[in-house]
């Protein structure tokens, strides 16, 4: 079947499509929700999955992954250096909070996204919270890109249920929550000054995979959210699988090891108190008989003047029995130490029993909770099997759908010609529709918005995948139209806030740009080797199409 062009099918849609299309109101889709406050009973009755609504589009700056990572990376660093605080509240920060034990009620961490934060994609979101994982707890980058998925999926789920992070949570963590704020709306204009994304902890410690709590972030309802999307979350589940299983085995040698270390710490104790014993045995079969009472007091006798060099009765040195005496007092008082030692020695060892008893109940868990999820996934992969395969129809027709709720900006999409079903649509969802152009071909539009990061563009979209090809390098007004004239693009530009009139080829490089100020909603007309238009007080403006300059 021939492919049907964009040209065609906005230009020219025949009238039989034109009433399918609007049937079924492909023209307009229903705005995503304003939030996700949502709870178990909502979500049990609800199947629509969580989608995150990211900015697509085109940025005035461009960072790397690796810069984007290491927002998160440097902030880790410093907790795990012991910081409890770290950031600044208009940017990204984190709370690191811990408390005494309150039942199975857990530690987190608290990743705060502030006012002035750019990041506008859940991909990156997901990115910076990997680094601050890997920096923090020496989580590898597998690892913690897994986490960071379920994290922010978890943050999702559970943003606005208080009820829950009430009874979750320790005091402590609870203190430095906003209601308001706690997790994760699902749309990236909600995330900057609203959010404070909860992760739970385990161990908190790094060089553990249990540091962070997986049984909380991968519970029912977050396994739930992941099952419904197309591929029901089959491989990040297995991945959660493996790391419980990993989990396990990293616990049981903890277990082990501890079990080992108390064993021989007990030998040494047990030993040192038969040697104080044996001591003590020593010291009773030294220890000098009672001396006899001395006779009572005779009369005084006058005695002769004591000579200087004869010793008189208090210069006479002590008896031998009490010198012994004394030397066996301080023995048993040194044993008495050795024995407080000793106690302090043994409730160590029983603190470290108990841990490992603790751990191997984790490990039982993680086994456990492994073992079901691997049975669900088995299940579910089944199910994928016996799913019938969709029934593929004839080539597309592209169209364009708006998302935005008092705005010309969506996506471009790709429909079936007989059904109006939708067959692919592009990631970008910031496009103004009203100025895409299809020239040979070669499809062209503005895109973005104005915010911080964020740019509004000239961009060509690949009429294949969807998406943006290239993006221009000069700022456009938001409500430019987009005009061609031979194999030229004009747009309203904007520089330092006041809008000029610029030609572009199809590279998207500027050519020329006007020396006037043009009315910010000026139209653009040409006339045969004169382009028309407006000055700022919407008088009439002649400039020449190529220069764009007065004849």
């Amino acid at each position: 079947m021939r492919r049907c062009s964009l040209q065609t099918a906005l230009a020219f849609p025949r009238p039989e499509f034109l009433r399918r299309f609007l049937a079924f109101g492909i023209i307009l889709l229903v705005a995503l929700p304003l939030s996700a406050q949502v709870n178990e009973d909502e979500l049990e009755r609800s199947q629509a999955p969580i989608t995150f609504f990211n900015y697509e589009g085109p940025h005035a700056r461009i960072e790397t992954l690796e810069q984007i990572r290491g927002i998160g990376y440097g902030l880790g660093q410093i907790i795990r250096g012991g910081a409890a605080r770290v950031g600044a509240r208009n940017r990204y920060f984190v709370i690191h909070v811990t408390g005494p034990e309150e039942g199975s009620k857990l530690d987190a961490d608290i990743f705060g996204l502030g006012y002035d934060v750019g990041v506008d994609h859940i991909r990156n979101l997901r990115l910076i919270v990997q680094g601050y994982l890997e920096a923090a707890y020496s989580y590898s980058a597998q690892d913690a890109a897994l986490l960071a998925r379920y994290i922010t999926i978890y943050n999702a789920v559970y943003r606005g249920d208080w009820d829950y992070i009430n009874g979750r949570y320790k005091g402590p963590v609870i203190l430095e929550l906003d209601p308001t704020q706690t997790g994760l709306s699902i749309r990236f204009d909600e995330w900057p000054g609203q959010t404070l994304m909860l992760i739970p902890l385990g161990l908190g410690q790094p060089n553990s995979l249990s540091a962070v709590d997986t049984s909380a972030v991968s519970d029912r309802l977050v396994v739930e959210e992941m099952r419904k999307d197309e591929d029901m979350g089959i491989e990040p589940r297995q991945e959660m699988v493996d790391l419980k299983e990993r989990e396990a085995e990293e616990a049981e040698q903890r277990a082990q090891e501890q079990r080992r270390e108390a064993a021989e710490e007990q030998r040494q104790i047990d030993e040192e108190r038969r040697q104080i014993e044996e001591e003590r045995r020593q010291i009773e079969q030294t220890r000098p008989e009672p001396q006899e009472p001395p006779p009572p007091a005779q009369p005084a006798q006058p005695t002769r003047p004591q000579q200087p060099d004869q010793p008189g009765p208090r210069d006479q040195p002590p008896p031998a029995a009490d010198s012994r005496q004394e030397e066996q007092d301080q023995r048993e008082r040194e044993l008495a130490e050795r024995e407080e030692a000793l106690d302090r020695r043994q409730e160590a060892v029983d603190e470290q029993r108990e841990d490992a008893r603790r751990d191997e109940e984790l490990a039982e868990q993680k086994r456990e909770e492994a073992r079901q999820e691997r049975e669900s996934i088995a299940q579910d992969q089944q199910a994928l099997i016996n799913e019938e395969p969709r029934k593929e129809s004839g080539p597309g027709i592209i169209a364009a759908i708006i998302e935005t709720p008092d705005s010309p900006l969506g996506r471009i999409i790709r429909v079936s010609p007989d059904t109006g079903e939708e067959q692919g649509r592009s990631t970008m969802n910031m496009i103004n529709i009203r100025t895409i152009l299809n020239i040979n071909g070669r499809i062209f539009a503005v895109a973005g918005e104005n915010r911080t990061g964020a740019a509004v563009r000239l961009i060509e979209i690949d009429p294949e995948t969807l998406d943006m090809k290239t993006q221009g390098s000069d700022d456009i007004h938001p409500q430019s139209p987009l005009w061609v004239s031979g194999a030229d693009l004009f747009a309203i530009t904007v520089v330092g806030g006041t809008p000029y009139l610029a030609r572009f080829n199809y590279q998207l490089t500027r050519l020329a740009r006007s020396s006037v100020a043009l009315h910010p909603y000026a139209a653009v007309l040409f006339q045969e080797d004169r382009l028309l238009t407006q000055r700022q007080d919407g008088s009439a403006l002649i400039l020449n199409p190529q220069t764009l300059s007065e004849p």
